[in-house]
């Protein structure tokens, strides 16, 4: 009995808690999550957008407006949990110039592969913004990296 009840009780503390932290990734769906740039965002002025220190801050929405999108779209990803097991992640992310609010830009990453893309994108950046890709090379390479990997 002592057995069946402990065994209840981690199943129910797993459905609660959904995958956790060690959860493994999922991929961006690409009909709802296309991805969509910012149409501010050029190769011709990248010097005064996604390679200006600091740019990101002042276009990245509000966590309010992001905790919201993401509770519906883990509904529809079929992801459980709590919200802070995900990161609701741009698809083109803010610093290779994808929209910031369009929620067809938007989907639930869970951590911790969250935190492994977001230095993908921060080296996809630096590589745009030092002439070794151009952006829409950057932006293909990301879109492909959550549609396939993650």
């Amino acid at each position: 009995m002592v057995i069946a009840v402990v065994l209840i009780c981690a199943v129910l503390v797993v459905l609660a808690h959904g995958r956790g932290h060690d959860a493994p990734s999922i991929l961006a769906d690409p009909v709802r999550t296309p991805g969509v740039l910012n149409p501010e965002v050029t190769q011709a002025n990248i010097g005064s957008t996604i390679c200006r220190h600091g740019w990101t801050a002042t276009i990245r929405p509000p966590t309010s407006y992001t905790n919201a999108l993401k509770r519906k779209q883990m509904r529809q990803y079929g992801e459980a949990g709590s919200l802070s097991d995900y990161q609701e992640d741009h698809l083109i992310s803010l610093e290779l110039g994808g929209n910031p609010t369009d929620p067809r830009n938007l989907w639930p990453e869970p951590y911790p592969r969250a935190s492994d893309v977001d230095k993908t994108e921060n080296e996809l950046n630096s590589e745009v913004c030092s002439g070794q890709l151009t952006l829409a090379e950057a932006q293909q390479r990301e879109d492909d990296l959550k549609h396939t990997q993650g």
